[in-house]
């Protein structure tokens, strides 16, 4: 069994033990023959920021201090789950990110903005762009990936029933029955980052912010496939380190380990301690 959330018009699937959720609320990246396109919103300054490619990876430029939002739009005629990743961590449960985890759910041709870590069913703290000693993923002892947000999409399973007469049918997973449930917030404590963050202590990463409202319940959505049918990764950092890296003017890229937006192939986000 798998149950989902709504996103306003949105669902949003929260997917970890194979249980998905939904929230309520709330100009793209849309790559050629990709499903679903991402863009990334400064809520701060109000508008789209601009998306630079180079070597193949699209790159945004974050300002410290502003918050943000991730924008999913779903282009296909048929309801979607987008697992979310920041700085390699689930945006709803926290856990260390991986695409079989917790995700949204998009319903045919619609669109939601994600703007925070899901702290409950109803509340989210606020994405913000920050130093990477204050991200949320350093705080809880997981720098290695901080840098990236991550959507792994994966299509709805059409299942096959058995008719009288024995007949066959699909029957899309939409039409199961719902079953509303509660998930606790649960994570274990992180050890303490180590001393390989020094040297990069002025990249910058994704805080915890402020409180908000943001409404969420689970519904079902079951997967076509066990692996994403795409997954789209847009790394940030500071006009600065962007273009020291060469994005998006041509110098030669600083040689450094890059962030995976699901670092852990194989509940809600707590608080950093």
């Amino acid at each position: 069994m798998q149950t989902k959330w709504k996103y306003g018009a949105a669902i949003a699937a929260f997917i970890g033990a194979m249980s998905a959720m939904a929230v309520a609320g709330a100009a793209q990246a849309h790559w050629p023959m990709e499903r679903v396109s991402v863009d990334i919103i400064d809520r701060t300054d109000g508008r789209v920021l601009p998306i630079y490619t180079h070597e193949g990876r699209r790159y945004v430029v974050g300002k410290p201090g502003n918050e943000y939002a991730i924008r999913v739009r779903n282009g296909g005629s048929e309801r979607a789950l987008a697992v979310m990743s920041v700085d390699g961590v689930n945006v709803i449960t926290g856990d260390t990110a991986s695409p079989s985890q917790s995700g949204y759910v998009l319903d045919a041709h619609g669109s939601f903005e994600i703007a925070g870590w899901r702290t409950s069913q109803s509340r989210t703290a606020a994405f913000f762009f920050t130093t990477l000693a204050n991200s949320y993923a350093t705080r809880t002892g997981r720098p290695d990936n901080v840098g990236v947000i991550g959507v792994a999409v994966f299509r709805e399973r059409a299942r096959v029933v058995q008719q009288s007469g024995g007949r066959m049918q699909r029957q899309d997973s939409r039409d199961a029955p719902r079953e509303e449930v509660d998930r606790a917030a649960a994570a274990s404590p992180a050890p303490a980052p180590d001393s390989a963050m020094a040297e990069k202590k002025s990249q910058l990463g994704t805080g915890y912010g402020r409180s908000e409202t943001s409404y969420a319940q689970y519904t079902d959505f079951q997967r076509a496939s066990e692996t994403p049918t795409e997954t789209i990764a847009i790394y940030y950092d500071s006009y600065e380190n962007l273009l020291a890296q060469g994005v998006p003017l041509g110098s030669t890229p600083i040689a450094r380990a890059r962030p995976e937006p699901f670092p852990d192939w194989g509940h809600f986000a707590p608080p950093p301690r």
